[in-house]
């Protein structure tokens, strides 16, 4: 994966560069998202606060930290707010001990981790289902991380897997070739990326001889000369308890826990090297060939240019930097967040409010070796990169020209407190946290240093770091320049009862053989409180939410949440892109983007200031059924939040200047996505299943948005934003009569007049037969598939029966009946997943899968062949049992975190539920039963009647399987 965050905003960026998780397009919900999401602190709270915040959200409070005989070092952190644990091991291998001609043998590992062991020959993914884990692994620079989160209960058994793969992992040759393929699948997703490509050349020439030069997952050429043994003498040299750091936080007892570690780890032996250092890998190579300088020196007079196929240009400048652990980190961290982070900061100001560029994103990269100072900036339409380049130079000159004012500074040190506040709310993130400091650092406690040393730095810090670092001799500037061709597109009806390929009989390894090497589960006897969510948990019957709805029909959704000091609000206002008309396709997102762009009484960077000083966030988002609303900020600005959101729905302006800029950067955002084949399945994919004049077939067009006037938008902000079609739930700690009070007072007085318009949901038949359409996207190495047809909506009486068979098609990509043959056993696609999107007026069944091109057919057809298998015979008893435990138990996990129960209490309501489905769904699930589940097969499933599209380069039959 190209690029995540996980809360604030760099150290995790970088952590989960190559996460191995297949990115999500909701095909019927996806977003359009605002241009602005407000990421903010406080000027008027002072820096002192830093401390008392952080201690208050007692990020390494109660942490213990144990070293085995062996060398395993073990942190454990009790945190009782919801019966659940994140168990996480991670190694210190990464790219970093790779050498040119086995880049991505650390990534190529950890895929083969899952592969089974000596005594549990059986894919891990499926253990991992069978318990109920929500449990996935990376690969990145300085480290490998295998982490999942669990009912408490089930603790020991995933330490005891975890155990097993540290010392027993098959690693064998049909194996070995089949993972091959899948990784080289996944090389081909990056590759499709402009942005990905540029940043390997920028890379590669800012450390030419530094393994940080090198891509974190590989390359196609290395990775194809991959032989057993030497991925066998990776596993044995890293793979050993004294290279590696168990994290365990959540519901547990220290000292027993500590007892089953020391039972379980404690036998392992240590490596057999001093050092583990041998032959082969990435750091004594370059140590050898007098490289891996900390700090490279290497000087570009003339920018990387990439001309290419592709939408957007973009210039990208890397500044190398020091590694983690240096002082001047924190002064570096302060001077991005001044420079990139919110509506009000310096670049934002010079290249996006001047419209000469839809984005800039920037990160401080802080690893073990070295770092560096990434920018990113994505030109608009028509923008010379000559002339960005020019005024982001300027930018940077003044900045230590001029020196910084004591309010941005300020401003930027409540950023980045309430972002490590904020991204710590659920036990895996922060689990995550201990984790990485750990291993990258050296020291479970660095957030803790960092936090301090950032409530430190002073205005001459800022100039100190701009003149020592930033010098426009060390950096190297990569630019990308599209060259466009048409999509080309071919359709026809094909004929899904033969397929032409020879395809070896289905055999999944049956639920029963699963079991059988599942680790005994534990009865939990710790006698540990059961409150409600004001401080810990009731396992059985978790606190439902307070409703209330004010006069004018606005609902409100309430539930205290004492375990850390912050504040989740979610909303939903019914205001989505249903309701655009075709010849203003995009109106909805248009409207949804310019709500914080000025009001009667503030400007956009007025209304932007007011969160960022806080380093709260407050985002608007368009999709299909409503505008969703994401909020987040510490415990004591809700007001402020609550202000600002009511004062952007009651007294939004348009203002001409924000609405242009914002119509520009919905144009650059268009033709981004009609370059990403996974976007341009999508929309193919749901234009063949939904006719036109259907509210899910229109989709923006550079015409539709050049055709949006602000009256228009203005108008459609009027009719469809009101108080009775909005929903509100706020999780955190705050009083809930105080919250009424507040919303009472600020959103009361919001008009409503007259009914709420409706839309229309026509009935939607399936095709006679099946429809194959494949746009071929130039320029691109991997394609992206989209198969399926309509579903049911959120009220049928189906829905829970087909929750859990949609869980055994293609719920996991690892564990699943697809995810076993197609991914596991043939090895034709990185991820393939199945989804069952089920809103309230509308439902839609599709599956995807990202494939090499001369692999798609195969794949195709293979998945073809399971849909009509299941839809014949249907699935087994012990299918379902283990697909009900698993929802059931990542429903449970979900509720831990304070983001998931907010959305989830949200959508219960939107969607027409009542309040209690928050506790009734996992008992739903529970009572499916095995006959309603292969009836829904033979219902929801027609493999006959599917559309399929494949978009990116020209599908090839693969010839051997003719």
């Amino acid at each position: 994966m190209l690029r995540f965050f996980i809360g604030y905003k760099y150290r995790w960026s970088l952590l989960l560069l190559s996460l191995w998780i297949i990115t999500v397009f909701l095909i019927a919900d996806q977003p359009a998202n605002s241009k602005y999401t407000a990421t903010l602190k406080s000027q008027n709270i002072k820096t002192n606060l830093i401390a008392t915040h952080i201690n208050s959200s007692t990020i390494t409070a109660n942490v213990r930290k144990t070293i085995l005989e062996n060398g395993l070092i073990v942190l454990t952190k009790e945190v009782h707010t919801a019966p659940v644990v994140s168990v996480q091991m991670w190694y210190k291998v990464g790219s970093l001990h790779e050498a040119p001609g086995v880049n991505g043998i650390a990534h190529q590992l950890e895929h083969m981790m899952f592969k089974g062991t000596k005594d549990r020959p059986v894919q891990f993914g499926r253990l991992f289902n069978a318990l109920g884990s929500d449990s996935n692994a990376f690969t990145s620079y300085d480290q490998t991380a295998y982490y999942s989160t669990i009912e408490r209960d089930k603790l020991k058994a995933l330490l005891v897997l975890e155990a097993d793969r540290m010392q027993n992992s098959l690693i064998e040759p049909e194996q070995l070739a089949s993972e091959k393929r899948v990784v080289i699948s996944e090389l081909q997703g990056y590759e499709n990326s402009p942005e990905y490509r540029l940043n390997r050349a920028v890379m590669h020439a800012v450390f030419p001889n530094h393994a940080y030069g090198l891509p974190v997952g590989g390359n196609k050429a290395d990775v194809e000369k991959f032989q057993v043994e030497q991925v066998q003498e990776y596993y044995r040299k890293f793979y050993t308890p004294d290279n590696a750091v168990l994290v365990i936080v959540g519901d547990f007892q220290t000292a027993k826990t500590l007892e089953t570690v020391k039972e379980i780890f404690g036998k392992l032996p240590k490596r057999q090297e001093a050092g583990g250092r041998g032959q082969g890998t990435g750091e004594e190579f370059f140590t050898q060939h007098g490289l891996n300088a900390p700090l490279p020196l290497t000087k570009l007079n003339t920018p990387i240019l990439l001309r290419e196929q592709g939408a957007a240009a973009m210039l990208q400048v890397v500044y190398p930097l020091p590694n983690l652990n240096h002082p001047d980190i924190p002064a570096l961290e302060v001077m991005d967040y001044i420079l990139t982070e919110g509506r009000n900061s310096r670049l934002y100001q010079a290249l996006v409010e001047s419209g000469l560029a839809s984005e800039v994103t920037a990160s401080v990269a802080s690893l073990r070796d070295a770092g560096w100072y990434e920018l990113l900036v994505t030109a608009d339409d028509h923008q010379d990169l000559k002339k960005i380049e020019t005024v982001l130079n300027r930018a940077i000159a003044n900045l230590a020209q001029k020196g910084v004012k004591a309010e941005e500074i300020t401003r930027a040190k409540m950023q980045v407190e309430a972002g490590v506040i904020l991204s710590n709310r659920d036990i895996t993130s922060q689990a995550m946290q201990l984790a990485n400091d750990e291993t990258t650092a050296g020291d479970y406690r660095y957030t803790e240093r960092y936090l301090t040393a950032v409530s430190q730095v002073t205005d001459a810090d800022i100039i100190n770091v701009v003149n020592k670092y930033l010098k426009p001799e060390m950096r190297v500037v990569g630019l990308f320049q599209p060259t466009e061709e048409k999509i080309t597109e071919t359709g026809k009806k094909i004929n899904l009862n033969q397929t032409t390929e020879n395809l070896a009989a289905t055999t999944p390894v049956p639920a029963s053989e699963v079991d059988k090497y599942l680790p005994s589960l534990e009865e939990t006897t710790d006698a540990i409180k059961q409150v409600s969510h004001n401080g810990s948990y009731n396992t059985s019957n978790p606190a439902l939410p307070e409703k209330f709805t004010l006069a004018n029909g606005l609902q409100v959704l309430l539930l205290p949440d004492k375990s850390t000091p912050t504040i989740t609000l979610n909303g939903h206002i019914k205001a989505g892109t249903e309701f655009d008309l075709e010849n203003q396709a995009g109106i909805a997102s248009l409207v949804a983007d310019n709500l914080m762009s000025g009001t009667k009484s503030k400007n956009a960077l007025t209304l932007a200031k007011a969160l960022e000083e806080r380093g709260a966030s407050l985002d608007f988002t368009a999709y299909r059924e409503g505008v969703r609303i994401e909020a987040d900020s510490l415990a004591a600005d809700l007001p402020i939040l609550i202000q600002t959101f009511a004062d952007a729905v009651k007294n939004s302006t348009f203002p001409k200047k924000e609405l242009e800029l914002n119509r520009q950067q919905a144009l650059t955002d268009l033709k981004q996505e009609l370059d990403d084949p996974a976007e341009v399945a999508k929309r193919i994919f749901v234009q063949s299943i939904y006719p036109k004049q259907h509210p899910l077939h229109t989709f923006p067009t550079q015409k539709s948005l050049q055709r949006i006037k602000r009256e228009d938008a203005i108008a459609f902000k009027t009719k469809y934003y009101r108080p009775d079609t909005t929903v509100l739930v706020i999780v955190g700690d705050f009083e809930p009569t105080q919250v009424r009070s507040l919303i009472q007072q600020e959103l009361g007085d919001w008009p409503v007049s007259g009914q709420p318009p409706q839309q229309q949901y026509p009935e939607v038949n399936l095709p006679d037969s099946g429809l194959s359409v494949n746009p071929v996207i130039a320029g691109k190495t991997q394609a992206i598939t989209f198969m399926g047809s309509t579903g049911i909506n959120r009220q049928d009486p189906r829905y829970y029966a087909a929750v859990v068979l949609n869980q055994i098609v293609g719920g996991d990509t690892l564990s699943s009946y697809l995810g076993a043959e197609v991914r596991d056993r043939q090895g034709l696609t990185y991820g393939i997943y199945s989804y069952l999107q089920a809103q309230k007026n509308s439902g839609t069944f599709w599956i995807e899968m990202q494939t090499s091109p001369e692999d798609s057919s195969k794949a195709i057809a293979s998945t073809r062949k399971l849909l009509q298998e299941i839809h014949q015979q249907g699935v087994t008893a012990n299918d379902v049992e283990t697909a009900k435990n698993t929802l059931i138990s990542n429903y449970k996990i979900s509720l831990a975190d304070p983001e998931e129960l907010a959305h989830t209490i949200l959508m219960n309501q939107v969607r027409g539920m009542d309040i209690t489905e928050l506790n009734s769904f996992a008992d739903q699930i529970k009572q499916v039963t095995l006959a309603q589940v292969n009836q829904a097969a033979r219902e929801l499933l027609h493999p006959d009647k599917i559309v399929v599209v494949t978009a990116g380069p020209a599908v090839v039959a693969d010839k051997n399987h003719h």
